[in-house]
Parts: structure tokens; sequence; C-alpha cells
């Protein structure tokens, strides 16, 4: 009997020992609760870029550019065909590397790369696909045969040259912008400095003067 009562004895006090472990022990299971992010590798949609001016500029110009570019493809015979490679290559290069900015601001990958001033490089992807745009819709309309597909991809050409045109002059704007943005808050500073130092010079003066 007993070695039963030390047995249930020691349970006793070995279970009491482990709860007051547990209660002072600085390990304690954590209740706050697990965050999920969605995204692979740390990347994630930016909606709102989407539904921005430049998002949907950025979509309109691809879709455009690319239908350009399967019209001008469609054409079998042509003489000369200068205008028309031209053209052919312009839509092209303009669709991928607008394709693949659209995917690096719309997954937010220019965040990993901040070394790269992407405001910067966007104005010049619009400025020059502007330019080649609109020179190779007036050579392919002015050397081309009149058939359906050439008149459909001079027409979507210039379509697309307005809308280049158009976030030109918005990326050009927000460039200015943010340009201007450094020099007005080091003035502002600039300002307050002055304007404490005044501060403090003046109380001295007054006191100089009454001591006098």
């Amino acid at each position: 009997m007993r070695d039963n009562e030390d047995g249930e004895g020691f349970d006793g006090e070995a279970s009491n020992t482990s709860m007051i472990s547990g209660a002072s022990s600085p390990y304690q299971p954590t209740t706050e609760p697990v965050i999920q992010r969605h995204g692979l590798g740390g990347m994630r949609w930016d909606t709102d870029y989407l539904k921005s001016n430049f998002g949907i500029l950025k979509i309109i110009q691809v879709v455009l550019a690319l239908i350009a570019f399967i019209c001008i493809e469609t054409i079998m015979e042509c003489s000369p065909c200068g205008g028309l490679y031209f053209f052919e290559f312009v839509s092209c290069s303009a669709f991928v590397i607008t394709g693949v900015l659209l995917l690096v601001f719309i997954l937010n990958l220019h965040t990993k790369v901040p070394q790269i001033n992407w405001s910067l490089t966007d104005l010049v992807n619009t400025g020059v696909s502007t330019f080649f745009f609109f020179l190779a819709s007036i050579m392919l309309a002015a050397l081309n045969h009149r058939t359906g597909a050439e008149v459909t991809a001079v027409v979507f050409g210039f379509l697309v040259t307005t809308v280049y045109a158009f976030n030109t002059f918005l990326a050009v704007k927000k460039w200015r912008q943010s340009d201007q943005r450094p020099s007005t808050v080091q003035t502002s500073e600039y300002t307050r400095a002055r304007t404490e130092s005044r501060g403090e010079v003046e109380p001295r003066s007054e006191i100089q003067r009454l001591e006098a």
C-alpha cells in the first residue's frame, strides 16, 4: 500500500512540477496567426497597376502591336519588301519589349532590381516605339499594294503610334514630377534651417541689448 501511495505521490509531484515548469518556461507556444503569402517566390499581382493609366495603355499597346504583327505576317507577296520587313521588325520588337515591361510591373519585379531607373526605362521604350512605329507606318503606307492586310496593318500601326505617343506624354510628366520632388524637399529643409537659425540669433541679440 505504501508503495502505491508513494508512487501516486511521486506522479502528482511530477505532474505539478511539469505544470509549474511549463508555466514559467519562456518558450511558450505562440497563438499568433500564421500569415500565408500568395504568390510565387515573393511575386504578387499588382492589380492597382493594371487599373492605372500606364497599365491600361500598356495592355492596349501589346494588343495593337500583336494585331499589326499578325496582319503583316499574312502578306505572302511583296515588291518592294523593305517597308514590310521594317514594319514587321518594329511591331514584333514593340510587342516583346512592352510585354516584358508589362509583366515586370504587374509582378512587381522592378522592386527586386532598384538599381535600374524603371520610370526612365519605360519613358525611353515608349518614346522609341512611338518614333519607329510612326516611321514604319509611313513607309508601309507609301510602299504597299493596297491589299486588305497591308491597309489593316497601316491602320493599326498609326493607332498604336497614337497610344505610344500618349503614354510618352504621361511618362515625361511623371518623370519631371519625380525629378522636382527632391529639389523641393531640399529647398524646404534649407528654408527651415535658415528660419531656425534666425530665430536663435534674434533672441540672443535682444538679450545682449537688455544686458547693455
